[in-house]
């Protein structure tokens, strides 16, 4: 069964409903994963999504802050839920298409302005998390599984537009990118874009301090798509729609998008 997923951090389902229609129209993944949807679950505005055919939904919602979403043409069921670190946030849904194939989606704390959780709470909030991500998929070995969300994490050196002057900053970090490695090899996971993709500078998320993000291009790939070994092989056609990120009141961040046939 062939599809196509996509990955989008929203920054708000219902302020940006017509961005997220739009690129439903515009580009017909089968199933699209939001994150930052600032929404309780019964408030997120489903029936224009509806119309253009995404009849299904699973989320994990909470009013103004996190929350994740799945829409989907095709049938998926819920099938998990975890709240890692015990923060009591919305930030993680996983369910199983009709093909046995398990997605998850993720939203990984952003870890505030400092990187130091001794200083700052929210920076080991964002380690603890991952640790317990990680603990989590060395108990539960994922099989047939999809990963995709915005983890917060540019891992490699031309996932940021500095490698050495963001060495400092959050999102790209040694200790946030061992952490990530460890949730990697912890679940057997591929990193499906940079298997696609596997060289040159790509990012996913410009800041919205910078009024020229298309022109200066200092990104970060902090939106992720992995699948379990043993259906890498099977995803190709990676992809960041930058141009989403150009769109009137945009999120800063722009849609991955991944196809598997499976």
């Amino acid at each position: 069964m062939p599809f196509t997923i996509a990955t989008w951090n929203i920054n708000s389902v219902r302020l940006r409903e017509p961005l997220v229609a739009r690129l439903l129209a515009d580009e017909a993944p089968d199933i699209l994963c939001l994150q930052e949807c600032k929404s309780p679950v019964d408030k997120i505005p489903t029936e224009q999504f509806r119309a253009l055919g995404y009849t299904h939904m699973i989320a994990n919602g909470q009013k103004g802050y996190n929350g994740v979403a799945i829409l989907s043409r095709l049938p998926i069921t819920e099938v998990a839920r975890h709240d890692f670190a015990d923060l009591g946030h919305a930030r993680h849904i996983a369910g199983q298409l009709d093909n046995g194939v398990v997605i998850h989606n993720f939203y990984v704390p952003a870890g505030g302005d400092v990187p130091d959780r001794a200083e700052n709470d929210k920076f080991g909030q964002k380690l603890d998390y991952l640790t317990q991500m990680r603990d989590h998929f060395r108990a539960e070995t994922p099989r047939r599984a999809i990963l995709v969300g915005d983890l917060n994490i540019a891992p490699r050196e031309d996932d940021v537009w500095s490698h050495k002057q963001l060495l400092r900053i959050v999102s790209h970090t040694p200790v946030e990118v061992e952490h990530l490695a460890a949730v990697q090899e912890a679940g057997d996971w591929v990193d499906v874009t940079r298997q696609d993709i596997p060289d040159g500078l790509l990012y996913s998320w410009w800041s919205y301090r910078s009024s020229d993000w298309e022109g200066a291009d200092k990104g970060r790939r902090l939106d992720h798509v992995w699948a379990t070994a043993d259906i890498a092989a099977a995803g190709h056609g990676s992809r960041v729609h930058k141009a989403a990120r150009g769109w009137e009141q945009p999120s800063d961040h722009a849609p991955v998008f991944a196809s598997f046939d499976l």
